[in-house]
């Protein structure tokens, strides 16, 4: 049964002098220059991704090269989330005080910077000196440009940006996956690592010039205008006579919007908890992709690279078309009024458990129809979790917040970054065949993921929880 829409309107609003009904006035949508950044988000995500991925897509000839295991490049594979949450954690405290511009800017340009030393030497001290500084550079890369893009868009237009932003994801892979392999078939291995780190210093050249902060963001605003956080006076009576407005009304949503809440209560807050479960199941099968399934393909299915990369592409454009087609759907259901919990909730746990169930299957399938298309499901169906995860989250936390909670949210959430590859390598060295080693990953895999899905099921409640923060 579909829940009735919440009375309490949400925290994430800016603040600013009321009118004469006591409500504030709604800042302007500059659609121009925030589909700019959009775009410009959308690009930045791409790189992001390219520069994940590159590392399994070159991992046979880098394996063959340096003589290393599978635990060797398992371990190599997970220093990458090393500082990963680490950098999340601190930089979304760090955004309440640092501009987007800024941020996104130095993140790209080390990005730049950490694909420079496995191309001075090729050496596994010089890989995971690489992987470590890119992941400390990329840890707050989801939730900060997805705080910069909320700047720029109310909430009620976030769900197609939002899925755009998560889209440059697998467009990342989708045009990661054929461009990479085929600079490292055709010119080698550290091609790649060069065209990726040329990309990204071209790219804070851009944002530097464009990416200024926009009106939603909880700042202080031009004009003498106030932000979440700033001191507001009570909302003035209604024409009526009635008193200040009630819940639902502009007058309490300027009131309740105004003031911080304590990080406690919003990061114990079930609709917090849930949406980090969703994001832990669904960032378990992106780790295991990112490092495994590119070796998975060619060594298990005896695809050549081009094959596999095909694959890959196709296993990113399925996550794709679900990216750019449920966003836009939730964005219609919240506009109708539909509860968050069904709109935005639900179809993150439904994710994670279907993704679970295709990845526990994976070992157990024969024909190579069904298990592309079980892998399809395993490694593209989760990708809706990351815009949603967010939105939920939006719905629980000022405005002014939102940033260091995206970060809270972003690095407990892509913890599994740091095990799962390297677990997978183990189980590869240690298992009676290598075959036995994937099936042995998988499982585990599966049952992470399903327990992940069945909580996020049960806590997410963003009304429930919007009310408890706002009147408790």
């Amino acid at each position: 049964m579909v829940e009735p829409p919440s009375s309490a309107p949400p925290l994430d609003t800016a603040v600013g002098p009321v009118d004469a009904q006591g409500a504030p006035p709604r800042p302007a949508f500059d659609r121009r220059h925030a589909w700019l950044i959009a775009a410009m988000i959308v690009s930045f995500m791409l790189i992001n991704y390219a520069d994940k991925s590159v590392l399994g897509l070159a991992a046979v000839p880098i394996m063959d090269e340096l003589g290393i295991s599978n635990s060797t490049y398992g371990m190599i594979s997970s220093s990458f989330s090393l500082l990963f949450s680490l950098s999340g954690l601190i930089v979304g405290f760090a955004s309440a005080r640092l501009s987007s511009r800024v941020l996104l800017f130095a993140m790209a340009a080390l990005w730049a910077v950490a694909q420079l030393p496995v191309l001075v030497v090729a050496s596994v001290p010089a890989l995971v000196a690489g992987r470590v500084l890119l992941g400390a550079a990329e840890g707050p890369a989801a939730s900060m440009s997805m705080h910069a893009l909320y700047k720029w868009f109310p909430a009620d237009r976030r769900g197609l940006p939002s899925a755009l932003q998560i889209s440059g994801a697998a467009l990342g892979t989708l045009v990661a996956a054929p461009v990479v392999t085929w600079l490292i078939t055709s010119f080698g291995w550290r091609s790649a690592f060069v065209v990726l780190a040329v990309a990204s210093a071209l790219w804070s050249l851009v944002w530097w010039r464009v990416g200024h902060d926009g009106p939603h963001g909880g700042e202080a605003a031009p004009g003498g205008h106030r932000a979440v956080g700033a001191p507001a006076s009570a909302p003035p009576p209604t024409p009526g006579g009635g008193g200040p407005r009630t819940a639902g009304t502009p007058g309490a949503e300027t009131a309740r919007a105004s003031e911080r809440l304590p990080y406690r209560r919003l990061l114990l807050n079930g609709t917090v908890l849930g949406s980090i479960v969703a994001a832990f199941g669904a960032s378990w099968a992106l780790a295991l992709s990112h490092a495994w399934l590119p070796a998975y393909l060619r060594t298990e299915l005896g695809m050549t690279p081009g094959g596999g990369a095909t694959v890959i592409s196709a296993i990113s454009a399925f996550s794709l078309v679900l990216l750019l087609s449920i966003p836009v759907l939730v964005d219609l259901l919240r506009r109708r009024g539909r509860s968050s919990r069904w709109s935005t909730a639900v179809p993150q746990g439904v994710a994670v458990a279907v993704a679970a169930l295709a990845m526990a299957a994976l070992p157990f399938v024969d024909g190579r129809g069904a298990h592309l298309a079980l892998l399809a499901l395993a490694f593209g169906g989760h990708a809706i979790v990351f815009p949603l995860h967010y939105m939920t989250v939006s719905a629980v936390v000022p405005a002014v917040q939102r940033g260091a909670v995206f970060g809270v949210v972003a690095a407990a959430g892509t913890l599994p970054g740091l095990v799962s590859p390297y677990l997978t390598g183990h189980l590869l060295d240690f298992a009676a065949s290598r075959s036995a080693g994937y099936t042995q990953a998988y499982l585990l895999s599966a049952a992470v993921m399903l327990v992940c899905a069945v909580a996020a099921l049960i806590a997410i409640r963003p009304e429930q929880d919007a009310r408890r923060l706002r009147l408790g």
